[in-house]
């Protein structure tokens, strides 16, 4: 028994090996690629240390709206000086040696990831296909396609929504005596680090579809565990060290399990009615 039980144990981890390496192989492929692409998403993550984003554009239509409608208050508040101050320019330094090569490495590897991702989510569906049975399997081109794009419409979300307001936020602590010096690997890390996690937090509702549609949970019971799915998103969000973050991490997050809730009960499986048994004959 030990054996029948080893082996069908052996064959699933060749199948995992296999389907790594294609993984593995698709990315280098796609970080080869990316690496055209890397140095215009650098200058596209840099855009917030301009401070030319939508909300300083916000900024100044709201600011205008006070001098207009209100302008004792804006002058109580004197708001003249932030309209009239001159718009600093940050740039990113470093201070090792190829450190600026080695962060285009990271970049070009996480846009080949995302490049290649048709591929990763092909691997991950063939390494589960084998339990599925037919009807299940023709989900495959559904589930590639919706989990490509709502990975890459959280990493756009968060670029172009979520990592201004992060840096405009840190921008605003600098004072006279303290200045910004930002380095470029803490900085493409932690943004690097933000789109991946962004990505993965808007493939809740295509996991979530998936397992209501084998039957593994309903939506009864997603809707139960709202208060562990806050608990755990708080949990996860506080990884992150400041309160800004914490918070644009944790409501995206919980937003997804919400949106999980109301996909697995329209995605769901449906329950085959009982058939009604005919009454027996009375004696």
């Amino acid at each position: 028994m030990s054996e029948e039980k080893v082996a069908p144990f052996i064959e699933h981890l060749v199948e995992l090996r296999k389907r790594l390496i294609i993984i593995v192989v698709a990315v280098v492929i796609g970080m080869g690629v990316a690496w055209n692409f890397s140095s215009a998403v650098l200058t596209f993550v840099e855009k917030p240390l301009t401070g030319k984003t939508y909300l300083t554009e916000i900024k100044k239509r709201v600011y205008a709206q006070v001098k207009e409608r209100a302008p004792a208050m804006y002058s109580h508040f004197k708001l003249e000086q932030e309209s009239a101050a001159p718009e600093k320019k940050h740039v990113l330094n470093y201070s090792a040696p190829l450190e600026p090569f080695f962060i285009q490495c990271k970049i070009s590897m996480l846009l080949g990831f995302i490049l290649v991702l048709p591929v990763v989510f092909l691997q991950l569906w063939m390494f589960i296909a084998p339990g599925l049975t037919r009807k299940e399997r023709r989900l495959v081109i559904p589930f590639i396609t919706a989990a490509t794009l709502t990975f890459c419409v959280g990493a756009m979300f968060f670029l172009i929504v979520i990592w201004p307001v992060i840096i405009n936020f840190s921008l605003s602590y600098e004072a006279e005596g303290l200045q910004s010096w930002f380095n470029i690997s803490a900085y493409i890390n932690f943004c690097l680090r933000l789109i991946l996690i962004f990505g993965l937090i808007f493939e809740l509702p295509i996991l979530s579809m998936i397992l209501a549609r084998f039957g593994i949970v309903n939506y009864r019971i997603l809707a139960s565990k709202r208060k562990y799915a806050l608990l755990a998103s708080a949990i996860v969000a506080s990884f992150h060290a400041d309160l800004i973050t914490m918070f644009v991490i944790m409501l995206p997050m919980y937003l997804m399990y919400e949106i999980s809730i109301w996909v697995a009960l329209i995605f769901g499986k449906k329950k085959v009615a009982a058939v009604a048994e005919p009454e027996g004959e009375t004696v």
